[in-house]
């Protein structure tokens, strides 16, 4: 399963892989770049990713997780967003019906929404996943002039990062984010600050799909029942209205 570990000690906040991902996909340059200055944590349909500081001298790429139980997946009611066997989790818009369950359900708050198209659809960091399924690297990882992104296989970048933070006089924390945060990410940290303003949370945590499927599994009955409630009573009310017209013209019709 591919992953990316980002070491934040290599990274200097240059941009360059935000850069990346605005080109490699197309974006909106111009609004991405609004965007960063007006939203808190720089995210939107035009910027995928985007570089915080987590403490004085460090900084992280923030953009999605790509977990390995996706929240978003499992909130999802058409299929519109899958987790792939190769690790990206991917959006089609053609199954999209834009109910923004996934932005609701997502413990990071990735995913954005076109909020002023005409069309809109929700907007998120694949992995590159078309450019990896050719065998390339996703276009923040060949951007970054530092190494701080490396891409390969979870379990490969997993023994590497374990490598680094446990080495003798490592000044890492012993810590290796996204190994169980949320039952995993394919996206991976390793870091000497805590990363905690990046929205991890203790990694004890319970993937969030256990505690929507049950919900979202009987949403359609749900639907389903809600739907039969209004045209019961619809039909309560139109007959009524009958009821009481032919009662209004009896009366009518005596008087004469």
């Amino acid at each position: 399963m591919n992953a990316i570990l980002v070491d934040t000690t290599k990274c200097t906040g240059c941009e360059k892989c935000v850069q990346a991902c605005i080109e490699a996909n197309k974006l909106d340059v111009h609004r991405a770049d609004i965007d960063r200055a007006m939203i808190r944590d720089g995210l939107s349909a035009d910027r995928w990713a985007n570089i915080q500081k987590v403490a004085d001298g460090r900084f992280a790429r923030k953009s999605c997780m790509h977990c390995l139980e996706p929240s978003c997946v499992s909130a999802c009611l058409v299929g519109g967003i899958t987790k792939t066997p190769e690790g990206p989790v991917v959006y089609d818009p053609d199954k999209c019906i834009g109910c923004r369950y996934c932005m609701l359900a997502c413990p990071f708050h990735i995913p954005r929404y076109e909020w002023d198209a005409t069309v809109p659809f929700m907007r998120k960091c694949d992995l590159c996943f078309e450019r990896t399924l050719q065998g390339g690297k996703p276009a923040c990882v060949e951007a970054c002039p530092n190494q701080a992104l490396v891409f390969g296989q979870r379990d490969d970048l997993l023994t590497q990062a374990h490598r680094l933070v446990h080495a003798p006089n490592s000044n890492y924390l012993k810590h290796t984010w996204g190994e169980e945060e949320f039952d995993g990410t394919s996206v991976l940290y390793i870091s000497d600050v805590d990363l905690s303003d990046l929205g991890w949370p203790d990694p004890q945590t319970a993937g969030i799909p256990s505690l929507t499927e049950p919900l979202i599994s009987k949403t359609p009955f749900i639907g389903l029942g809600v739907a039969v409630g209004l045209l019961s009573v619809n039909w309560i009310v139109r007959r009524r209205m009958k009821l009481a017209a032919v009662t209004k013209g009896d009366e009518e019709t005596s008087n004469d």
